[in-house]
């Protein structure tokens, strides 16, 4: 597993959340790609990685299908539920 070398970034409030619940899952990044990929929703490691690193910003498509295939509310996610 790689450690981050960048600080967080300012572009998404989910992907310290997303990373953290993929991390309590025990599912490696390309995991969620493919969970995500039956879900419609194409994506590369590398957008997956700034999405985490809150890098990137995040479409409500992408949302919905994260808050599914991670099995959490998008309250959650958005950090409005604890």
């Amino acid at each position: 597993m790689r450690i981050r070398n960048q600080e967080l970034g300012d572009r998404n409030i989910v992907g310290a959340r997303v990373e953290q619940r993929r991390k309590e899952l025990c599912m490696k990044q390309i995991e969620l790609l493919a969970q995500l990929q039956i879900k419609g929703i194409e994506l590369t490691a590398s957008g997956l990685s700034k999405l985490e690193g809150q890098l990137r910003s995040v479409s409500d498509y992408e949302l919905v299908a994260l808050s599914d295939v991670l099995g959490v509310s998008m309250d959650w996610l958005v950090g409005r539920e604890k």
